[in-house]
C-alpha cells in the first residue's frame, strides 16, 4: 500500500498497516479514501506501544493525517454539530490538559478524556456560530455581535479549530455561550489515547462504551496507575493485539537525555553507575545538568519531580519561604496542583463545569490572584485551550510534620489545590516542561529500598519517568539545597485573557 511522505521505520510501517487493517474492517479504508457506514460487530482494540523515541507519536500524527484525509470528521471535543451524526469521527484523547497541549502544539487536535465523556451544550443563538465555523451552516446574523466580531471568530477558527476560542475571539465568554454539560449519549466511531500507561480500569470501560474503535499509544516502562497493582490496561490485550515500536529515532538518537532513560534498561547498571552516566553526559552536553542545588526561579512553572511526600512538602515550604509568601495568603504567580473537586451531589451540573474548564485532579494551575467573591480565585490553567478562570478554591498547603494541611482561605466547597511547586513522579505522567528538574535523593532512597515494581527496580522506573519528562533540558539535583530567586514571583507570561466566573447558584453555598 502507499504510505504517507515520510519515512517509516520498518516498526512504524508494520504498525501502519496493522492499524490501516484494523480501520479497513471498521469500514474506513486509507488506501482508496473509502468512507462506508460502520459495519457493527465486535469492538476492536489495538495497542502501539514504544519507549521515548520510538516515534509513537509520529505515528499517531500520521494516522490522524490520514483518517483527516479520508474525511473523517475529528471530534475536538468542544463543540459537536448535530449534522455529524452520520458521519465517521476521530477524536484523539489524553488523560490530562498537559498532556492533550503536548500533542495540540504538535498540530494534533486532542482533547482530553473527561471532554469526550462530557459534552457541552450551547445555547441556540450561538450554536448558529459555531455550526457556520464548522462548515455546517451558512453566516449567521446574531444580535450584539457585528461583522467585525464574526470575522475575528473566523479567522480564530481558520488557524486554530476551537469553537471556544473563536467564540471567545468574537468577544463571547464561556458563560454566555455554554450553557450546560451532559453526559455523551451518542457513541462515536475511533478514538486515540495518548499516554495510556496513565489509564485505569474504570477510565478504560468508559471509553471501550464510547468507541467500538480505540487504538492506545503508551510507553510500558512507564509507571502504572497507583490503583492498578503495576498493570497497565493495554498489558491486558493478546499479544498479537500489542504493536511494539523498539527502533530510537535518527532524530532522537543524539538526544542525550532519551540516552540516559534508555540505559536504564540495562539489568546490570545500579544506581551509582547511573549518576557517574550523568555527571559524564553533564561535562559534554549543557542539555544535561548536574545540580548543587534546585533552581528555585524554575518552580514556579516547572515543579521539581520528587518520589517521597515528605520531600514534596519540605521543598514546597522552602519555595514558599525565599519568596516571603505568607502564611494566610497566596502571591499571584505560586503554582497549585488541582486534587479533586469537594461538591455534594446536587452540585453535579457545577462539577462538570469546573471540570470541563480543565480543572480535573492533577491539572496544573496558576494562582493570579483573589476573585470578587470570598473564597474565589482568578486561575490559569495550565495547557487549557481556554486557560483562565475564576472558581470556589479550596487551597491546602502542607506542612512538615504536621498530618493536617494548612488552609490559608477557601470556599466553602469547590475546587481543592495542593501546591505545585514540587510534585511526585507519579503524578508528572503525562506533562513534559522544556526544563525538568528531578530531586536525586529521593531516587537514591528508593534505590537503597530495594523496591520493584513489575519485575523492575522501583528507581528506575521513577527514574525513566521523570528524565522523560525533559522536553529540552534536564537538571539532575543532588543536594538538598535550595537557590535564591533572582526576583518576585510573575504572571506576565500568561495568557491575558478575562477569566470566566464558575459559580454556584444558591448564594448560601457559595
Amino acid at each position: 500500500m502507499t504510505l504517507p511522505a515520510v519515512t517509516y521505520s520498518d516498526d512504524q510501517a508494520a504498525a501502519f498497516d496493522s492499524v490501516t487493517e484494523m480501520l479497513r474492517s471498521a469500514g474506513i479504508d486509507l488506501e482508496d479514501s473509502l468512507l462506508m457506514p460502520s459495519p457493527g460487530g465486535a469492538d476492536q482494540v489495538m495497542a502501539v506501544t514504544g519507549k521515548a523515541g520510538s516515534g509513537k507519536t509520529l505515528l499517531l500524527a500520521e494516522l490522524y493525517k490520514a483518517l483527516e484525509g479520508a474525511g473523517v470528521d475529528v471530534v475536538s471535543g468542544d463543540y459537536e454539530s448535530r449534522k455529524r451524526r452520520e458521519k465517521r469521527t476521530l477524536a484523539i484523547l489524553a488523560p490530562t490538559n498537559k498532556a492533550a497541549s503536548v500533542l495540540r502544539l504538535r498540530g494534533v487536535p486532542a482533547t482530553t478524556i473527561h471532554r469526550i465523556l462530557y459534552t457541552p451544550v450551547y445555547d441556540p443563538e450561538y450554536e448558529r456560530i459555531a455550526e457556520w465555523l464548522a462548515g455546517a451552516g451558512e453566516r449567521p446574523e446574531i444580535e450584539g455581535l457585528t461583522e467585525l466580531a464574526l470575522d475575528r471568530a473566523a479567522a480564530f477558527y481558520a488557524g486554530n479549530k476551537s469553537i471556544p476560542g473563536a467564540l471567545a475571539a468574537a468577544g463571547l465568554r464561556g458563560s454566555d455561550f455554554i450553557t450546560g454539560w451532559k453526559r455523551r449519549e451518542e457513541p462515536l466511531d475511533i478514538g486515540f489515547v495518548d499516554e495510556s500507561s496513565m489509564l485505569d480500569d474504570k477510565q478504560y470501560e468508559d471509553l471501550r462504551e464510547i468507541f467500538p474503535t480505540l487504538l492506545l499509544f503508551g510507553d510500558p516502562a512507564q509507571l502504572a496507575p497507583v490503583n492498578q497493582s503495576g498493570t497497565m490496561v493495554f498489558e491486558k490485550l493478546p499479544e498479537q493485539r500489542v504493536l511494539d515500536l523498539s527502533r530510537v529515532h535518527r532524530q532522537d538518537a543524539d538526544n542525550p537525555i532519551l540516552d540516559l532513560a534508555h540505559a536504564l534498561g540495562d539489568p546490570d547498571l545500579g544506581f551509582e553507575d547511573f549518576e557517574r552516566m550523568i555527571e559524564d553526559f553533564a561535562r559534554k552536553d549543557d542539555r544535561v545538568v548536574w545540580g548543587s542545588r534546585v533552581e528555585v526561579d524554575l518552580m514556579a512553572r516547572s515543579p521539581v519531580l520528587v518520589w517521597r511526600n515528605a520531600t514534596r512538602i519540605r521543598l514546597i515550604n522552602a519555595f514558599r519561604s525565599v519568596h516571603g509568601a505568607p502564611d494566610d495568603a497566596l502571591l499571584a504567580g505560586e503554582p497549585l496542583i488541582c486534587d479533586g473537586i469537594e461538591l455534594p451531589l446536587k452540585h453535579r451540573k457545577k462539577r462538570l463545569d469546573l471540570e470541563a474548564r480543565g480543572l480535573i485532579k492533577g491539572a496544573q494551575v496558576i494562582y493570579l490572584g483573589e476573585g470578587r467573591k470570598p473564597g474565589f480565585s482568578r486561575l490559569h490553567v495550565i495547557g487549557a485551550e481556554d486557560p483562565q478562570v475564576s472558581a470556589a478554591s479550596i487551597v491546602k498547603i502542607e506542612k512538615p510534620d504536621e498530618e493536617e494541611p494548612f488552609i490559608p482561605f477557601a470556599a466553602r466547597m469547590g475546587a481543592t489545590f495542593l501546591h505545585g511547586a514540587a510534585v511526585t513522579i507519579h503524578k508528572a505522567q503525562g506533562s513534559q516542561w522544556e526544563t525538568v528538574q528531578v530531586f536525586a535523593p529521593d531516587l537514591y532512597a528508593a534505590a537503597r529500598m530495594g523496591r520493584l515494581e513489575a519485575g523492575q527496580p522501583l528507581w528506575k522506573r521513577l527514574a525513566y519517568v521523570a528524565i522523560t519528562r525533559a522536553q529540552e533540558r534536564l537538571i539532575w539535583v543532588v543536594r538538598n539545597r535550595l537557590s535564591k530567586p533572582t526576583g518576585p514571583l510573575m504572571i506576565d507570561d500568561l495568557k491575558a485573557t478575562p477569566a470566566a466566573p464558575l459559580t454556584l447558584d444558591a448564594p448560601d453555598e457559595i
